[in-house]
């Protein structure tokens, strides 16, 4: 008897993932106007569940900050996800520009001679020095996320002079160099926050970030940008298009 109590407790633990996946989409998506959610019964008869699975559902969606729970006022939206599209090598403020302003705060910009695993992948010999940049990006007064960025000199450089408040800095790389961005190598994972990213987001010290690492190239090949980003987990959410072109000759089947 006690191993069908498990089995069971799992089950239902399973079964709240799945509602749980689904409602954080309809969430994302603006599936509930007005930022209310169902009542649990009704949420229930939709997923064809129990009450039971769709309140252990809604706690793990306020574990996660994404949604508040109050007796007497039910089940709300706390907080707006902003989409990022992965699909298009846009800056932050070209991606999120239909949900407000973007603002950069530099904290620190300088030359340094950079550590040798930043002048292999920028292709540059050793001791030649870069731009370092460091930027707190906000959207709409919001710490969205830190930027730690590498820039050769030949187009780090000019952004000394440049307004990097209120501009990203893909585009003032176009305007510097006369051509426009090619493409980009991408490293997407989750990562804690320690206690100076913790800080400078407002978010608790561990709290879970994207982290992404992005090699941006020019149009003519040439590495110019490499930038170590951590967003906030419970702020911004990747989206992308994927389509399967051909199989690999030697790929799984």
């Amino acid at each position: 008897m006690e191993r069908v109590a498990l089995d069971d407790r799992r089950r239902r633990a399973d079964r709240a993932r799945q509602v749980a996946d689904l409602l954080r989409r309809q969430i994302i998506h603006g599936g509930f106007p007005g930022g209310q959610l169902p009542l649990e019964a009704a949420l229930a008869r939709e997923f064809d569940t129990s009450r039971n699975t769709v309140r252990q559902a809604l706690d793990l969606l306020r574990e996660e900050g994404l949604v508040e729970r109050c007796p007497g006022v039910g089940t709300t939206v706390a907080a707006e996800k902003y989409p990022h599209g992965l699909h298009r090598l846009l800056g932050l403020a070209e991606t999120l520009h239909e949900h407000g302003q973007v603002v950069n705060q530099v904290r620190t910009m300088t030359l340094i001679e950079p550590p040798a695993p930043v002048s292999h992948r920028l292709g540059l010999p050793p001791g030649e020095q870069v731009v370092y940049l460091e930027r707190l990006r906000s959207l709409n007064g919001l710490p969205l996320s830190l930027d730690l960025t590498y820039l050769v000199r030949e187009v780090g450089e000019p952004l000394f002079d440049e307004d990097l408040a209120g501009n990203d800095i893909f585009v003032l790389l176009e305007t510097i160099t006369g051509q426009p961005l090619g493409m980009a190598e991408l490293t997407l994972e989750a990562v804690n926050a320690d206690p100076h990213t913790a800080a400078a987001l407002g978010t608790p010290r561990g709290a879970a970030l994207l982290m992404v690492e992005r090699l941006t190239h020019l149009a003519d090949g040439r590495p110019v940008d490499l930038e170590f980003i951590r967003f906030r987990g419970d702020r911004l959410t990747m989206r992308g298009h994927l389509r399967r072109t051909e199989k690999e000759e030697h790929a799984w089947p």
